[in-house]
C-alpha cells in the first residue's frame, strides 16, 4: 500500500490533469446522451410466450397494440359530427410513424363488415356504405350506420355496450416501415398526446389512449422530473454533510468528485452506443448515492487526521492507505452485485446492469482516488483542526453509548432481536407477489390520465389492452375441419368461464354468429356446422385481416381480454389454459393440435413474470456469493463473512416485508432496484468490520475495539444512512408512483442497512469472538 500510495501521489499533477480532461471529453459525450424505450427491450425474448409472439407476430396481430378510444361527452356516437371526427382520428392514427396500417380497425375501416339474411340471399358489405364520406356524412347515414353495426356484433368490440364510445386499434411495428430504422416510442407517444388527443379533443368529445407506447411515454414525462427530485436530493445531501463536516472544501469534494463520475458515466454510455431507459432513470442517482456515501468515509477520514496535527498532504496519503482497500472491497462488491443482474435475459435490466456497474467501477477513481489527490492541496487550516474536535465531542458520546452493545450480555440480546426479525420478515415475504397488485399500470398513480382511460375502457367495451392470445396450431385448412373447430370452440367457451375474462374472441365464436345469421337467429340452429362444404361457406366472411386465422388455415388465435392485468389475475388465466391441455379428453387425443401459449400484453407480462420469478433467487444468490467471496480474499476468515453477511440478510428480508406492505410487487422496474440497495447496503459493514479488526489487531478486547471502531467510523456510517435516506425519500411526493416507491423503499434500505451493520455486525463479532476465538498476531 505505501509502494501504490508512492506511486499516485508523486504523479498527482500528472494523474489530476489527465482526469479533468477525461471529464471534460465525457461531458461533452455526457450531453448527447438521450432516452430509448422499446418494446422488446422490456420482454425476455428466449421465454416460450415471447417466442410464440416472434413467430406470429406479421400472421397474428395483437400483442403491440394502441386503442384510442373517442368518447361523446353528451348523448351517443350516432351523429354526424361525431362519426366525422371519428374519421378524422382514424385517419391521424393509420398514418402515425409504426403503425401496420392494414391492422387498423375502427368503424371507419373497410374489414369492418356487416352479413345480412336479406329478402334476397346473404348479403356482406362495409358498415359505412361506399357512398358515404366524412365531408356528405348527415344524420340520417348515421343512423343507418348505427344499424349496421349493431347488426353487424361490432357492439363491445368496435363500438361501447352504451353507445357512447368508439374505439380504433392499431398494431405497431417494431422497425418503422418509413425510416427503416427502430421505432422511436417516446416520439410516437409525444405525437398520440399532440397528434389526436390535444388536437381532437374538445367540449364534446374525449379522447383515451393505452398501449405500450402511450404507457412508456408517460413514464418518460414523468421521469423527467427526476431531475427535479435529484436537484433537490443534492441540495440536501450537500447541505448534511456541509453540517457533519463543517468545511467548505470537504463538502465540495465530496459531492463533486460524487457528480464527476455520473458525468463520466453518462458519456461512456453514449460512446457504447447506449440510451437511458425510462425505467433506469433511478439508476444515475444510485450511482451518485454509492459516490456520497464512500466520499463520506474519505472526508471523515480526512478531517480526523487533520484534527491531529497532520497537514492536508499527510491526511490525504493516511486516509488513500487506510481506505483503498475497504472501499475498492465495498465497490467491487456492489460491481459484481450489480453484474448478477444481466444474468436475467430482459435487454432493459441487462443494460441497467451495465449502466450500474460501469457507474461503481469509476467511483473507484474517483472517490479512492481522485478525491484524496485532490485534498492534499487544501490549504492548511490550524483553526478547523480545533472545530472538528469540538464538533464531534457528543457523536462520539452517543457512538460510545451504542458500542455497549459489544458487550456479551447485550450482544446476546440482540442475537435474540435480530432472531425475532429474521424470522417474522422471512414469514411475511411469502406474501410477496410477481408483477402488478393493482388493476392499471403500478409505475403511474392510480389516478393517472393513463390508468382512468383503461379503466373506462374496460368499463365500457368487452375487449380492452389485457388480452392473452391463445395461438392454436392445427393442420392445414383446420378452420374448415369440424373436430378442430369443435375443440377450439370448446376451448373459447371454457376460457370464458374463468374468473377475470371479459370476453373471448375466436373464429368459432365467430362463426356461430355467421350461421345464426343464415338461420334466421333460430337458436335451435345456432351452432357449429358439421359439413366441411358448410364450414366453407360460414368461415369465408373471415380474412386473416381480422386476427381470427392465417391464410392457411393452420392458425387458429383464441383472443381472450381480461379485465386486468394483476398478478393473480395473470396466473389464473396462464393455470386455466394449462388445465384444458392436461385435462380435456379432446384435447389430449388431438396430437397435431397445439395450443401454444402466448401472445397478446398478457402474455408477455406472463412471460416477463415467469423470468423474474426463475431469477429471482438465482440472482440474489450470486450477489451473496460473490460477497463471501470478496469478504473471504480480505480477510481470510469465515468469522468476518458472517458478520459482514448477516446484517446484510436481515435488512434483504425486511426490504422484502416493507414491498409486501406497500403492495409494491417484483418487475422489471422493481427487482433490480431491491438488488442495487442490497449491494449498497454491505458498505456499511464493511467500514465498520476493517476498523474493527485493526484495533483488535492491535491488542485490544471486542469491547473497546469496537467503541474505538465506531467513534472513528460509526458516526459517518451513521449520517450516510440518514442523509441518502432523507435525500430519496424526497421522491416519495413525484408525481411517477414508480419514482415515489422506489424513494420509499431505498429510502427504507438505506437506513435499514446502516441500522442492521451497527447493532447486530457486533452481536456476531463479540459471539463468535466468545466461542471461537481467533489467534492474532499483534501488529506494529
Amino acid at each position: 500500500m505505501r509502494l501504490v500510495e508512492l506511486i499516485v501521489f508523486k504523479g498527482r499533477i500528472l494523474i489530476l490533469a489527465l482526469l479533468a480532461a477525461f471529464t471534460v471529453v465525457m461531458g461533452y459525450y455526457a450531453l448527447q446522451l438521450k432516452m430509448d424505450a422499446g418494446f422488446l427491450k422490456q420482454v425476455p425474448t428466449r421465454h416460450e410466450y415471447v417466442q410464440t409472439f416472434l413467430k406470429y407476430q406479421d400472421e397474428v396481430p395483437g400483442a403491440n397494440l394502441v386503442l384510442v378510444a373517442v368518447t361523446a361527452r353528451e348523448g351517443t356516437i350516432w351523429n354526424a359530427a361525431f362519426l366525422k371526427r371519428l374519421y378524422e382520428v382514424t385517419e391521424e392514427v393509420t398514418f402515425l410513424p409504426g403503425v401496420r396500417r392494414t391492422t387498423v380497425l375502427s368503424l371507419w375501416s373497410p374489414t369492418t363488415r356487416v352479413t345480412e339474411n336479406t329478402e334476397e340471399g346473404i348479403n356482406s358489405y362495409p358498415v359505412i356504405p361506399g357512398n358515404v364520406t366524412a365531408n356528405t356524412l348527415t344524420n340520417a347515414d348515421a343512423l343507418l350506420i348505427r344499424d349496421r353495426a349493431l347488426n353487424g356484433g361490432h357492439q363491445g368490440f368496435l363500438i361501447s355496450n352504451d353507445q357512447k364510445a368508439a374505439l380504433i386499434i392499431a398494431e405497431l411495428q417494431e422497425i418503422d416501415p418509413v425510416t427503416k430504422g427502430k421505432l422511436d416510442y417516446l416520439d410516437l407517444s409525444s405525437r398520440l398526446e399532440k397528434q389526436v388527443r390535444e388536437k381532437f379533443e374538445d367540449d364534446k368529445t374525449e379522447i383515451e389512449i393505452v398501449g405500450f407506447a402511450k404507457f412508456i411515454g408517460d413514464i418518460a414525462d414523468g421521469a423527467s422530473m427526476v431531475v427535479v427530485f435529484f436537484g433537490l436530493a443534492f441540495v440536501l445531501t450537500a447541505l448534511a454533510v456541509y453540517y457533519y463536516i463543517r468545511s467548505v472544501q470537504l463538502t465540495f469534494l465530496a459531492v463533486f468528485c460524487s457528480l464527476v463520475s455520473v458525468v463520466w458515466q453518462f458519456g461512456l454510455l453514449h460512446l457504447l452506443d447506449r440510451g437511458l431507459d425510462p425505467l433506469a432513470v433511478l439508476v444515475p442517482f444510485l450511482v451518485y448515492a454509492i459516490g456520497v456515501s464512500h466520499g463520506v468515509q474519505q472526508i471523515n477520514m480526512i478531517a480526523a487526521q487533520i484534527s491531529t496535527g497532520q497537514s492536508s498532504n499527510e491526511a490525504a496519503r493516511a486516509t488513500f492507505r487506510g481506505l483503498l482497500v475497504p472501499g475498492s472491497l465495498a465497490l467491487l462488491t456492489d460491481l459484481v452485485g450489480f453484474a448478477t443482474l444481466y444474468l436475467i435475459p430482459i435487454e432493459v435490466i441487462q443494460d441497467l446492469a451495465v449502466m450500474a456497474s460501469l457507474g461503481v467501477a469509476l467511483k473507484i477513481v474517483t472517490n479512492l482516488i481522485m478525491l484524496p489527490l485532490l485534498a492534499s492541496y487544501l490549504p492548511h487550516d490550524p483553526e478547523y483542526a480545533e472545530k472538528y474536535i469540538r464538533l464531534k465531542r457528543t457523536p462520539e458520546r452517543i457512538m460510545r453509548f451504542i458500542a455497549r452493545i459489544a458487550r456479551p450480555r447485550n450482544s446476546m440480546v440482540m442475537l435474540v432481536v435480530f432472531v425475532g426479525l429474521l424470522g417474522l420478515a422471512a414469514h411475511e415475504t411469502r406474501q410477496r407477489h410477481i408483477g402488478d397488485l393493482t388493476p392499471g399500470f403500478s409505475e403511474l398513480w392510480p389516478d393517472a390520465r393513463y390508468n382512468r382511460d383503461i379503466a373506462d375502457i374496460v368499463e365500457r367495451f368487452s375487449i380492452s389492452a389485457d388480452a392473452l392470445i391463445v395461438v392454436v396450431e392445427t393442420p392445414a385448412d383446420g378452420c374448415i375441419d369440424y373436430k378442430t373447430m369443435h375443440l377450439v370452440d370448446r376451448f373459447s367457451w371454457y376460457m370464458r368461464n374463468v374468473d377475470g375474462v371479459n370476453s373471448v374472441r375466436s373464429l368459432p365464436t365467430s362463426v356461430r354468429d355467421t350461421v345464426a345469421i343464415w338461420r334466421e337467429g333460430n337458436l335451435k340452429w345456432v351452432g357449429l356446422p358439421r359439413s366441411q362444404q358448410e364450414l366453407i361457406q360460414m368461415t369465408a366472411p373471415y380474412d386473416p385481416s381480422t386476427g381470427l386465422l392465417n391464410e392457411a388455415c393452420t392458425v387458429l388465435p383464441v383472443v381472450v381480454y381480461m379485465n386486468d392485468h394483476k398478478a393473480a389475475s395473470i396466473d389464473g388465466v396462464i393455470a386455466a389454459v394449462k388445465h384444458f391441455q392436461a385435462t380435456d379428453p379432446e384435447a389430449l387425443s388431438r396430437k397435431d393440435v397445439n395450443f401454444r401459449l402466448a401472445m397478446g400484453g398478457i402474455g408477455i407480462m406472463a412471460a416477463t413474470n415467469d423470468v423474474i420469478a426463475e431469477n429471482e433467487f438465482p440472482m440474489l444468490f450470486w450477489v451473496y456469493a460473490a460477497i463471501i467471496i470478496l469478504v473471504w480474499l480480505a480477510y481470510r476468515d469465515w468469522r468476518a463473512i458472517v458478520c459482514c453477511c448477516m446484517p446484510l440478510l436481515l435488512a434483504t428480508f425486511l426490504g422484502y416485508w416493507f414491498m409486501t406492505a406497500l403492495d409494491i410487487g417484483l418487475k422489471v422496474s422493481t427487482l433490480p432496484v431491491l438488488v442495487l440497495a442490497t449491494g449498497i447496503g454491505v458498505d456499511y459493514s464493511f467500514y465498520i468490520y476493517s476498523r474493527l479488526q485493526i484495533f483488535l489487531d492491535e491488542g485490544m478486547g471486542m469491547s473497546d475495539a469496537y467503541s474505538l471502531a465506531l467513534q472513528q467510523i460509526g458516526v459517518a456510517v451513521v449520517f450516510t444512512g440518514l442523509t441518502l435516506s432523507v435525500g430519496v425519500s424526497t421522491w416519495a411526493f413525484s408525481g411517477l408512483k414508480l419514482q415515489a416507491d422506489m424513494g420509499l423503499l431505498l429510502s427504507f434500505m438505506f437506513l435499514i442497512n446502516m441500522i442492521a451493520a451497527i447493532f447486530f455486525l457486533p452481536a456476531f463479532a463479540v459471539t463468535l469472538d466468545r466461542y471461537f476465538p481467533k489467534k492474532r498476531r499483534k501488529l506494529d
